[in-house]
C-alpha cells in the first residue's frame, strides 16, 4: 500500500486528502481518495503520481465526514475522475452509503469502517489491521490535557482503537504520526477518562 498526503490550497481552509495506491498499481488495486478537501485544488497533485497503466487516478472517493473543509470538493473530483463516493451520511454527490464494520478495499489494502461520533454524527475511521494503519478525519485521537467532555460512544471508540494494533495514523489536519502512534492513543484515552463524560450522548 501507497500513500500520497495531498496538501490541498493553502489560501482556504482545508483538510489533508490522501491518496491510497496498490504497492504495484496493479489493475486489480482500487484507487481510493480519503476525503477531498474543500475544492478541487488536489487534481494539480494527483496528476503529478503515477497511479497505474489503464487505471483512472481515482476510482473512489471515501468520505470521513461531510464537512465542508472535507468534502467541499465532492462535485468537481467525481467529474473530474468520474469516480463513485462513499460516506457514513446521505448528502448531494454521495453514491454508497457505509455502515459501521464495513470492510472497503484501499488500493490493494482491506479496510474496516469505525463510526466515530464525536467530532460529527457522520464521522468515520477507516483502520487496516494488515498494515496498522488508521485515517481518522477530525476525530479527536491527540489530546494532551485533561478537561473538557467527551461522549461516551467516542470514549468507547478510543477504547477499541486502543486495543489494535496501530502504527500510523493518518489525520485530517495535523501531520501523519509514523511514530509512537500507540503510545499517542493512549495518553489522549487517559486524557478523555479523566474528563468529563457525557452518558447520554
Amino acid at each position: 500500500m501507497k500513500v500520497f498526503c495531498l496538501g490541498g490550497n493553502d489560501n482556504n481552509y482545508s483538510c489533508k486528502a490522501y491518496l491510497i495506491l496498490g504497492d504495484w498499481n496493479s489493475l486489480d488495486d482500487v484507487n481510493t481518495l480519503v476525503d477531498v478537501g474543500v475544492n478541487d485544488w488536489i487534481v494539480h497533485e494527483i496528476e503529478g503520481i503515477s497511479t497505474g497503466v489503464g487505471k483512472r487516478p481515482v476510482e473512489q472517493i471515501i468520505l470521513t465526514h461531510s464537512h465542508s473543509d472535507h468534502a467541499g470538493g465532492l462535485a468537481a473530483i467525481k467529474a473530474k475522475y468520474g469516480c463513485k463516493a462513499l460516506a457514513f451520511s446521505e448528502f448531494n454527490g454521495v453514491d454508497e452509503l457505509l455502515r459501521e464494520g464495513q470492510r472497503v478495499r484501499m488500493g490493494d489494502r482491506d479496510f474496516e469502517v469505525v463510526q466515530a461520533p464525536e467530532h460529527s454524527s457522520d464521522s468515520i475511521c477507516l483502520y487496516c489491521e494488515e498494515e496498522g494503519v488508521i485515517f481518522t478525519g477530525d476525530t479527536p485521537v491527540k489530546i494532551m490535557t485533561a478537561g473538557g467532555s467527551y461522549s461516551r460512544a467516542y470514549v468507547q471508540v478510543l477504547e477499541r482503537l486502543v486495543r489494535r494494533r496501530v502504527t500510523t495514523i493518518y489525520p485530517g489536519h495535523d501531520q501523519p504520526v509514523t511514530e509512537k502512534a500507540k503510545d499517542l492513543l493512549r495518553r489522549t484515552l487517559q486524557n478523555v477518562h479523566t474528563s468529563e463524560i457525557l452518558r447520554f450522548f
